[in-house]
């Protein structure tokens, strides 16, 4: 792969799985299938090491997919909360085994129920609860304390007045989601369609009393500092939770050895799955031995010492009725399946994502087709194939449109696309997708501008472009009298808007929808450039010499900021009051970090790896995950592996931890 063509698909790959993390840890709406994030991740990971000079430490091979919600106190990990890798099969569980012993670690592991739920940690002093915090990001999470002192397997006082950190999973039993929805059937409510969406809904309200009555539950898994305990093993670990008052799963848990023992416990657990009082996807396996999950250690995002096996996703047949295609903010349609309606997995499925024309054309689905349909990673619908064998004759091809459904516009498809574009920038669809992403929580995150209501705003007229946002108050009157509205929530609206005026310029740009320009981007460029004069006068030159912008996304950002129309846009945004500016710290400087490209590896005594690479990245230094000749130099902790000796072999300079820690110490 030419070296343009791997940076072009890098950043679409970042972007893929960013959309993903976001949909999957915030949204609590997944938008691709556990299969699919695992191969473009892959994917990513594969690109990242063969072309070093790409790699970026805010690409999603770095962190822990998620985001904070804005609602909620802020809370940092001390301990970052990492993710766990996904297998889907025995052959990768047997990949998994191998590299264990290869390590020369004894294959003794726990095996234990992956609750679907969402994950917290509970936080004790001298024996008390203080707070609880969901994962979030990984580093930092949502403070959700007042809704799980409501729960009532979670101990307000452990029998042990001690410090404590643990960790598990709150999650909502079967039969109190058919409770549950029994009683909004009653009310006219709409039905709550699975337990995972509905304890993340139920611990996201702001009010604990609805978290008091939906009667969460938790399993606790996870004791991030044992040692401070005198702890040996992970089955200790988990005993000693127990007896300080923690529910642990401990009738479920189970010490394993090798492969046989494994695959058995996955055949057991599959095979009772379906008669447990609460929902479980899937097996997490854990080495046993604490000294031998710290010889194994971590990457970046994982540890190196545990993986989550998921369940296959369960597949029932229904017809495809018809195929309908969508406009994003981009302009790119998007064909979609409109099926018979099927309840898969408790939740009914209407419609599913077709992708792109390719997609359509490789599963050779027409209208009429019986397919089958399934829940990958038990969540979101996609449609696996068509049941050629039920075809009758009364089927019909799929034609992709050569025409905007919306404006009718003639479609753009390059050749080296598969994508189909709508280019009329005056296209309502396009134009309606653009208000909702100016919106949204990672541009200008204005609460209360949700998906339906900038839809109704737009269809009666009150939005149609980004200055009309701020010229809402002028429909106060107008909207109090909309249906669902009220003097109270038309209030909060307006306050939203207008505290979004002072947002950092980082979220004004990500929301102006440049094409490929992410949030990540946009912090970079407003860091660097610092206000919108300077965009607006900076060259393609200025552009395309900065790191990690090629010559596609200068492109783009030099015609954006030089098309008459966008800076009319600029201008009325300006003098409605709305912040252009940068507010956020400046990059520090070190001479000693400062531009340099650094490679961690080995386990350290003072800090963790994450951190680290973040601290060295707020310095104006970069992280790399694999060794070239481009790295400037390599810190080395206790167990390093082979990237110790390949510095050694490329003469790179090497930081051992007592070098690392006196400059950190002088930060």
């Amino acid at each position: 792969m030419e070296t343009n063509e791997a940076k072009k698909r890098i950043e679409e790959l970042r972007d893929i799985l960013n959309k993903a993390n976001y949909d999957y840890y915030v949204m609590d709406n997944p938008t691709i299938t556990d299969q699919e994030f695992d191969k473009y991740l892959r994917e990513l990971e594969n690109l990242e090491n063969e072309f070093p000079e790409y790699d970026s430490a805010t690409s999603p091979t770095k962190k822990v997919g998620g985001q904070v919600i804005d609602r909620f106190k802020k809370v940092r990990h001390k301990i970052p909360m990492l993710s766990l890798p996904d297998v889907f099969d025995m052959t990768e569980i047997e990949d998994f085994n191998t590299r264990i012993i290869k390590e020369d670690v004894k294959p003794v592991y726990v095996c234990e129920y992956k609750i679907d739920g969402l994950s917290v940690s509970l936080h004790y002093e001298k024996g008390h609860l203080i707070f609880a915090a969901t994962r979030g990001d990984g580093i930092t999470g949502e403070d959700i304390t007042h809704n799980v002192k409501t729960i009532k397997s979670v101990p307000l006082t452990i029998n042990k007045p001690i410090d404590i950190e643990v960790r598990g999973e709150i999650y909502m039993p079967k039969k109190v989601l058919a409770e549950l929805n029994e009683k909004r059937k009653m009310d006219n409510l709409p039905l709550l369609q699975n337990v995972r969406n509905a304890a993340a809904g139920s611990i996201r309200q702001l009010d604990s009393k609805i978290a008091a009555e939906r009667k969460l539950d938790t399993w606790i898994y996870h004791l991030p500092n044992p040692e401070d305990y005198g702890i040996n093993t992970h089955e200790e670990a988990l005993q000693f939770m127990s007896e300080l008052g923690f529910k642990v799963n401990t009738k479920a848990n189970r010490v394993v050895s090798g492969i046989k023992e494994m695959e058995a416990y996955i055949k057991e657990t599959t095979e009772k799955r379906a008669t447990l009082p609460y929902e479980i996807d899937g097996i997490v396996i854990k080495v046993n031995s604490l000294s031998s999950q710290s010889k194994l250690g971590f990457t970046s995002k994982y540890p190196k010492w545990a993986i989550a096996y998921k369940f296959p996703a369960e597949e029932v047949l229904t017809t495809l009725r018809d195929i309908v295609f969508t406009v994003g903010r981009t302009g790119r349609i998007t064909p979609n399946a409109v099926l018979d309606p099927v309840i898969v997995m408790g939740s009914t499925v209407k419609r599913a994502t077709l992708h792109n024309e390719d997609y359509v054309l490789m599963k050779d689905l027409k209208i009429g087709d019986v397919v089958s349909i399934r829940k990958a990673g038990d969540v979101i619908p996609e449609v696996v194939e068509a049941k050629l064998e039920r075809r009758n004759g009364t089927e019909k091809d799929f034609e992709m449109i050569t025409n905007c459904p919306i404006c009718g516009s003639v479609l753009e498809h390059k050749k080296d696309q598969v994508d189909h574009y709508c280019m009329n920038p005056s296209c309502p669809a396009r134009k309606s997708e653009a208000l909702i992403h100016f919106c949204s929580r990672k541009a200008m995150n204005i609460d209360g501008l949700g998906i339906e209501i900038m839809e109704d705003f737009f269809n009666l007229g009150f939005v149609t472009q980004i200055p009309d946002i701020y010229h809402l108050k002028a429909h106060k009157k107008d909207l109090i009298e909309l249906e669902g509205y009220g003097n109270k929530s038309v209030d909060n609206l307006l306050a939203a808007i207008e505290d979004s005026k002072s947002n950092s310029l980082e979220r004004l740009l990500f929301g102006l929808g440049i094409s490929g320009i992410g949030d990540k981007t946009a912090l970079l460029l407003v860091k660097i450039f610092k206000n919108v004069d300077n965009l607006m006068n900076a060259s393609y030159d200025d552009f395309k010499n900065i790191k990690d912008i090629g010559p596609t996304l200068a492109e783009n950002l030099y015609n954006f900021f030089h098309e008459p129309e966008h800076l009319a846009l600029l201008k009325k945004l300006k003098e409605l009051g709305v912040n252009m500016n940068y507010l956020g710290e400046n990059e520090r400087h070190h001479d000693l970090i400062s531009g340099k490209r650094f490679v961690l590896t080995g386990t350290l005594s003072f800090t963790d790896r994450d951190a680290l690479s973040e601290l060295l990245t707020s310095y104006g230094g970069a992280t790399s995950s694999s060794v070239s000749k481009k790295t400037d130099v390599v810190i080395v902790g206790e167990n390093p592996g082979s990237k110790f000796e390949k510095a050694r072999e490329l003469n790179i300079e090497i930081w051992d931890e007592e070098k690392i820690k006196s400059i950190v110490d002088t930060l």
